[in-house]
């Protein structure tokens, strides 16, 4: 699968209504407008208006495609941009110009935010030449040292997305710094006992296997060099890190050296609803796109939850 069958997958399933948190900034502005062009989004934007429309003015945006929410207040207008999902106003939020911090606490408001008390994850999407399948890295933004429990759900989170995308049972990669249990080595447990989990049914609709070092885990050649014979080995969908540290330089090592694009979503079991704070990014050789490239193609990540299956 590639980023356009992703396209492609969104307007098959229609489009879905996002709010916009702190709609005020050029970019944003850009990839909505993007996205309801393609089809793929209804949008309602809450934020500062009167900067909106000085902003949708200059990129002869026209505003009456949306509803405007006017709210100065950036907590506040993240507040409301996360109620109107969990009243069921809108399918996604979108976050504009504010801090994440800002958005995450509205997420995790107890009366009106997103929580359902499981673990809250971040998955990013790449898509990387010379492969014909999509990557699901978690978690590289949100758990800093999972144990063993939290690594479960961040893996049932990646994988309710993979399905999403209609990967019916995505391949989850458990990586380490090697493939092999060492017992000095404590994610190395671990890795086995998310397949252990996994055989024992305890993670569903997904094949798990782990360790794998990051070369077998992606590519059959060398799996097979290393002899390695596990239905995972070479064909991950999902690479699961083992800490925020380890997915964050993987991550943006993905972005800046792979030549990646990228869409990042934040998810949790049990809602049909989601958050998602994206941003698609894309590195050319020693070419950088320009800030507003990477956020006009932005609307892709909200076609990865608009359709979630269970």
């Amino acid at each position: 699968m590639k980023i356009q069958d992703v396209i492609n997958l969104a307007k098959k399933r229609g489009p879905k209504t996002v709010s916009v948190a702190c709609c005020q900034d050029k970019e944003v502005l850009l990839a909505v407008e993007n996205a309801r062009k393609e089809g793929i989004i209804e949008a309602i934007l809450v934020g500062d208006i009167d900067k909106t429309k000085e902003i949708a003015e200059k990129l002869n945006i026209d505003l009456n495609n949306y509803e405007l929410i006017d709210i100065k207040d950036l907590s506040e207008a993240s507040l409301k941009a996360v109620e109107l999902v969990s009243s069921k106003k809108a399918d996604i939020v979108m976050k504009g110009l504010v801090d994440t911090s800002i958005v995450l606490k509205a997420v995790l408001n107890k009366e009106i935010g997103l929580r359902t008390g499981n673990v809250l994850s971040h998955t990013g999407v790449f898509a990387v030449e010379g492969y014909n399948r999509l990557f699901f890295i978690t978690d590289a933004a949100m758990n800093i040292d999972p144990d063993l429990n939290t690594k479960k759900q961040i893996i049932e989170n990646a994988v309710r997305l993979a399905r999403a995308l209609d990967i019916e049972e995505p391949k989850v990669a458990v990586l380490c710094a090697k493939e092999k249990v060492n017992p000095k080595m404590p994610d190395t447990v671990d890795a086995k006992e998310l397949e252990e989990m996994y055989k024992r049914g305890e993670i569903k609709n997904c094949i798990v296997g782990g360790p794998f070092a990051l070369d077998n885990a992606v590519s059959e050649e060398a799996a097979k060099h290393k002899g390695i014979d596990h239905p995972v080995a070479g064909k991950a969908d999902v690479l699961l890190v083992p800490d925020i540290e380890a997915g964050n330089i993987f991550y943006k090592s993905m972005t800046f050296f792979a030549k990646a694009e990228s869409a990042g979503c934040r998810v949790q079991i049990g809602r049909t609803d989601s958050f998602c704070v994206c941003k698609i990014e894309r590195r050319r050789k020693n070419e950088e796109k320009s800030i507003s490239h990477r956020w006009s193609r932005i609307y892709r990540i909200e076609s990865f939850k608009a359709s979630d299956k269970k």
